[in-house]
C-alpha cells in the first residue's frame, strides 16, 4: 500500500514537472529534454526527428523483422508571442487556440533574454473603442506588463519572444489535478506509465513512443514521425472535452469515469473494436466518442502517412480545455496507460492479417 502511494505521488510529481516547463508549439526543446530524461531508462533507443519530435524505441522480443506500433502524444503547448513593444508594454498574438476571455489577469512568463515574470492586463473599458466596451476584449488590446522600465524591457525582450502561462499546477483533493498545459502533457504522462509497465513485460512488437511537436499548429510532428518510422499501427493519445455545467452532454464526457475511444473515418473500425473489447475484458471504464469528421488530433496525419496507417484515438476527459485551469482525473491517466500496455502485450505476429476494414 505504501509503495503504491509512493508510486502515485511520483507520478503526480512527474505530471507537475511536465506542466511547469515551457514548450510552446514549434519551440518544444525545454519539455523534450524533460521527457527524454524520463524515457531514457524505459527505452532501448532515443532519437529526435528533424522537426523536433522525440522518438523512444522499446524493442519487442519476436524475430526480426518485427511489426511496430507508434504511440503519439503531442508535447507542444498553447501560449502567446510578442508582436510589438510599446513603451515597455508587450502586444501579443496567439500560439495555438486561446479564448481571449481567459487572458486578462493571468500570470505569465516572458521568455526574453532572461525569463521575466509578468501579468496580462487590459485597458479600462472607457479607454477602448465603443464597439469593444461591451464584449470580450480582443487580444490586440491586451498588454503584458513586466513592471520593468521601458529601457530595461527593450534590452531583454524582442518581437517574436514567447510568453507562457505561469500558474502553478495544484491538486484538488486527492484525485484531480488542475493547471495549464495539461493538454497534452497528461497524455505524455499516460504514455510514460505505459512504458513503465511494458518495461518489465515481454512484448512481441516494437513500440515507438513519440512525443510529437506542433500539433496545436501544423500537425507536422505526427506527419514526419509516421513517415520516418513507418509503423504498422498508430495510436494518438490526446485529451477530449470533459463535462461541466453548461456544456452539452452529447459532446462531453464525465471527468474521472473513464477514457474515450474514438470512432469515425479517422479511426480504423477493427482497431477501435480491438480496444473496446480489451477495455471490456479488463473492466476499464470508457465511452465511445463519435468523430464523424477528422479527430482534431495527431491521428489526422498519422492515418494518411505513406500508404496509410491503421490508426486509433484514445481521449482523456479534460475540463476547461485551452485555459490556464485545465482539470483532469489522475485515474483516467493510469487507466489509459494500462489499456495501452495490455493492448501492446497482446499483439501477436498475425494481428495485421486479422485487421480488416469492416464497418
Amino acid at each position: 500500500m505504501i509503495q503504491m502511494q509512493t508510486q502515485m505521488t511520483e507520478f503526480i510529481d512527474f505530471i507537475k514537472s511536465l506542466v511547469s516547463v515551457p514548450g510552446l508549439s514549434g519551440h518544444e526543446a525545454p519539455v523534450r529534454k524533460l521527457i527524454q530524461e524520463a524515457w531514457a531508462s524505459l527505452t532501448d533507443e532515443l532519437s529526435t526527428s528533424r522537426l523536433g519530435s522525440l522518438h523512444g524505441l522499446q524493442r519487442g522480443v519476436s524475430a526480426e523483422p518485427r511489426r511496430s506500433i507508434l504511440l503519439a502524444t503531442h508535447m507542444d503547448a498553447i501560449g502567446l508571442m510578442v508582436t510589438s513593444i510599446d513603451n515597455g508594454f508587450l502586444h501579443l498574438t496567439q500560439v495555438g487556440g486561446i479564448d481571449p476571455r481567459v487572458l486578462p489577469g493571468q500570470l505569465v512568463t516572458v521568455h526574453g533574454r532572461e525569463d521575466l515574470p509578468a501579468v496580462i492586463a487590459q485597458p479600462p473599458a472607457r479607454l477602448l473603442p465603443v464597439k469593444d466596451t461591451d464584449t470580450t476584449v480582443p487580444t490586440k488590446y491586451l498588454l503584458v506588463d513586466t513592471g520593468l522600465a521601458p529601457e530595461r524591457v527593450a534590452e531583454l525582450v524582442r518581437v517574436g519572444d514567447l510568453v507562457s502561462f505561469a500558474q502553478a499546477p495544484f491538486m484538488m483533493g486527492s484525485e484531480t489535478l488542475a493547471g495549464h498545459t495539461l493538454d497534452n502533457r497528461v497524455s505524455v504522462a499516460a504514455l510514460t506509465h505505459c512504458l513503465k509497465d511494458l518495461h518489465h513485460r515481454p512484448h512481441p512488437w516494437d513500440v515507438w513512443a513519440v512525443a510529437t511537436v506542433q500539433e496545436e499548429e501544423t500537425l507536422g510532428g505526427a506527419s514526419t514521425s509516421a513517415y520516418e518510422l513507418h509503423p504498422d499501427l498508430a495510436v494518438a493519445i490526446d485529451v477530449t472535452f470533459a463535462s461541466s455545467p453548461g456544456t452539452p452532454s452529447h459532446r462531453t464526457f464525465p471527468l474521472g469515469e473513464g477514457l474515450t475511444l474514438g470512432l469515425g473515418p479517422n479511426i480504423h473500425p477493427a482497431l477501435h473494436k480491438s480496444f473496446k473489447d480489451l477495455a471490456d475484458r479488463l473492466e476499464i471504464p470508457y465511452h465511445v466518442e463519435p468523430m464523424p469528421r477528422h479527430s482534431g488530433t495527431d491521428a489526422i496525419n498519422l492515418q494518411v502517412a505513406a500508404e496509410g496507417i491503421p490508426t486509433m484515438v484514445i481521449g482523456i476527459p479534460l475540463r476547461y480545455m485551452h485555459t490556464p485551469v485545465e482539470m483532469v482525473a489522475i485515474k483516467d491517466l493510469t487507466r489509459t496507460g494500462r489499456l495501452l500496455s495490455e493492448f501492446i502485450a497482446g499483439l501477436d505476429e498475425s494481428f495485421m492479417e486479422r485487421l480488416a476494414w469492416d464497418d
